[in-house]
């Protein structure tokens, strides 16, 4: 298996330094672990790993968190640290009274769960990251930039990333971004990914949901990724899977808690009465949602009726891992409002807002740009525009509207 490169390495390695606890949360198999005990063979401290997945390890660290951390003493990296919240009362106690940089590593996959127990015990002592699964610059080997609209860094960044065509670019979405498969570790994606929801997602959501249905939950989630890209519609998506909204509900929000999927709520404010306010649904993993969808290959992704959806949902979800692995919270929004006027994404940032169209064309009409008018009221200035298209290479209308390729997203 080969390793690849993480983002996210630098930027924990960086907040080792001057923080007692980095917490890094995110979904199953998306290489949490594989990164940490990377950085640990290369750190020299003789780190020691211990996973709560072991159940006699677990079973210590909830009756007797104390002797647990003296048996196994700082620098110490532990896995799946979400199995035992009673850990977190002592890891505070041992940081107040040392203070030692670097001291925990803890891993989780279930975000707000574990957001509970730090908010409790280890509030201002532990640096909060949240790791995706593979970026498209992690995998082509491409130093990470957050997304931005700035012309120069974007010609700066054409001169190292090597273009891609519109089949290679489905082709890299539909094969998805986990690391199992991006690695060589395993081979027959569609196994893959039968297993990964079996194994791992209905795990979880059978975990913090008490009781699922495996049949009525695998329809759920279809249902779901075949909405990809779309405001979220509770009850379609509960009358394909025959249940209650409620339900609904509540497993989407396990499903956002487990780092599978992600919500884009619409921009507002007081001068913007008549936007529409249900969040769009996106998954982290475009290779997810063309198992689920029955895409069976990337030809057929590319010709299909979803091909749109799809590509705004790899764009969206690769700009939200840019955020991520430079340790920066996103702040992406969408507009649309009651009379159908509609902008893809809206990326706030230094007081500005910039709002971006994805299209599947190669050559975009400048027309799309004018949709951008509605934010003129918006209290927020206006920054640089880009429509995030299939072009070949970084174009652009005039020096207020770019034409930016997703790969180079």
């Amino acid at each position: 298996m080969t390793y690849i490169k993480r983002h996210m390495e630098d930027c924990v390695l960086e907040l080792s330094k001057s923080w007692p606890a980095i917490l890094l949360t995110g979904p199953r198999q998306a290489g949490k672990t594989t990164m940490l005990m990377e950085l640990a063979q290369r750190e020299g401290l003789g780190r020691e790993y211990v996973s709560l997945d072991d159940l006699s390890m677990r079973e210590l660290a909830k009756t007797d968190p104390k002797l647990f951390l003296e048996l196994h003493k700082p620098p110490v990296l532990i896995d799946e640290v979400q199995y035992a919240p009673e850990l977190f009362t002592y890891i505070k106690i041992h940081v107040d009274k040392t203070h030692q940089p670097g001291s925990f590593w803890l891993t989780g996959s279930q975000i707000f769960r574990l957001m509970r127990g730090v908010q409790e015990s280890l509030a201002g002592r532990v640096a909060l990251l949240h790791m995706s699964p593979l970026s498209q610059r992690e995998l082509s080997g491409v130093p990470n930039m957050p997304f931005t609209t700035n012309f120069d860094i974007l010609t700066d960044q054409s001169k190292i990333i090597q273009p891609i065509t519109a089949p290679e670019l489905f082709n890299r979405l539909w094969e998805g971004c986990m690391p199992g498969l991006a690695s060589g570790q395993y081979t027959d994606r569609d196994i893959y990914y039968s297993s990964y929801l079996s194994t791992y997602v209905q795990r979880d959501v059978r975990e913090l949901s008490n009781t699922v249905d495996a049949l009525k939950f695998i329809r759920f989630i279809t249902s779901a990724a075949a909405r990809a890209s779309q405001l979220v519609n509770y009850k379609a998506i509960a009358d394909d899977a025959d249940i209650d909204q409620v339900t609904c509900k509540n497993w989407l929000n396990v499903l956002e808690t487990l780092g599978i999927v992600f919500l884009l709520h619409p921009y507002s404010n007081n001068v913007l009465k008549r936007t529409i306010k249900t969040p769009k649904l996106y998954f982290y993993d475009t290779g997810l949602v063309c198992h689920l969808t029955r895409w069976s290959s990337p030809e057929v992704a590319q010709r299909g009726a979803m091909s749109g959806a799809l590509l705004e949902n790899f764009a969206v979800s690769e700009m939200m891992k840019t955020y991520q692995n430079a340790g920066r919270q996103p702040y992406l929004h969408y507009y649309r409002d009651r009379d159908a006027k509609e902008i893809d994404v809206i990326l706030e940032e230094n007081g500005q807002i910039f709002p971006l169209e994805i299209k599947k064309t190669a050559s975009p009409d400048r027309r799309i740009v004018r949709g951008f008018g509605v934010l003129n009221k918006a209290p927020l200035r206006i920054g640089t525009s880009a429509v995030l298209c299939m072009a070949d290479r970084l174009s652009a209308f005039d020096r207020d509207n770019l034409i930016v390729p997703i790969w180079m997203i």
